[in-house]
């Protein structure tokens, strides 16, 4: 039986805190990971947490994000209409799945932390020794989720994800609800990131993979499909 991995995307289209800034999926976020389980022959589904369409950030359509592989997905019609059809956490029964991988965009900020379907599903994998996977703000799913015993997830965990140092290279400091490397630490995360902003970083503990942004994609991929 192939493995099968759940990827996580957001319904997100705009800043809560300013809705004339329109946000969403990070398309290469997502493409880089597909590449590499699609090569192992991994079987993939898209999950929201709201279940339907999954829009996409503008800013990752533009150079240099806007790579061959998201161009090659952004064009393909059967590719795109799997982004508006993605099932909701009511409708996935964790034990189908050998991991979980949430994708980012500055858009999961609002609507990863408070799905309760989601930290039920990323739960059940990861105490059954499943992967949990995460890349760039995709850890902002993994804020609250609690394990059975009552602790998070991250606590005493090595991992990383976007920076704040990163943000502010962004310019989007002032946009961002919360500052989620503060708030991974006050959850008892032990978090690193990589000496020069933007590179590829993948940090692995146990079962738990995550990366610290975009470009990071491929790398965290490839280390979640080496430990399937």
């Amino acid at each position: 039986m192939p493995k099968r991995i759940l990827i996580v995307v957001t319904n997100v289209d705009r800043y809560e805190s300013d809705p004339s800034h329109p946000t969403g999926l990070w398309l290469s976020e997502l493409t880089h990971a597909w590449d590499v389980f699609e090569k192992h022959g991994f079987e993939q589904t898209l999950v929201s947490p709201a279940g339907g369409r999954s829009p996409l950030e503008p800013r990752s359509l533009k150079f240099p994000n806007y790579d061959a592989s998201a161009k090659a997905w952004h064009s393909d019609p059967e590719r795109m209409a799997l982004l508006e059809t993605t099932k909701s956490p009511d409708e996935v029964d964790s034990a189908d799945y050998d991991a979980i991988y949430f994708t980012g965009g500055h858009a999961v900020m609002f609507d990863f932390p408070g799905s309760e379907g989601l930290q039920r599903i990323t739960r059940e994998i990861f105490e059954r020794r499943g992967i949990v996977g995460a890349v760039c703000h995709g850890y902002c799913g993994l804020r609250d989720t609690r394990l059975s015993d009552g602790n998070y997830l991250v606590a005493g965990r090595n991992l990383t994800g976007f920076s704040w140092h990163e943000e502010v290279l962004a310019r989007v400091d002032k946009l961002v609800p919360y500052n989620i490397e503060a708030e991974m630490k006050e959850r008892g995360a032990l978090y690193s990131k990589a000496l020069i902003p933007f590179v590829s970083n993948a940090v692995v503990d146990g079962n738990l993979v995550t990366g610290q942004n975009p470009g990071s994609a491929k790398e965290t991929a490839t280390k979640v499909a080496e430990l399937l």
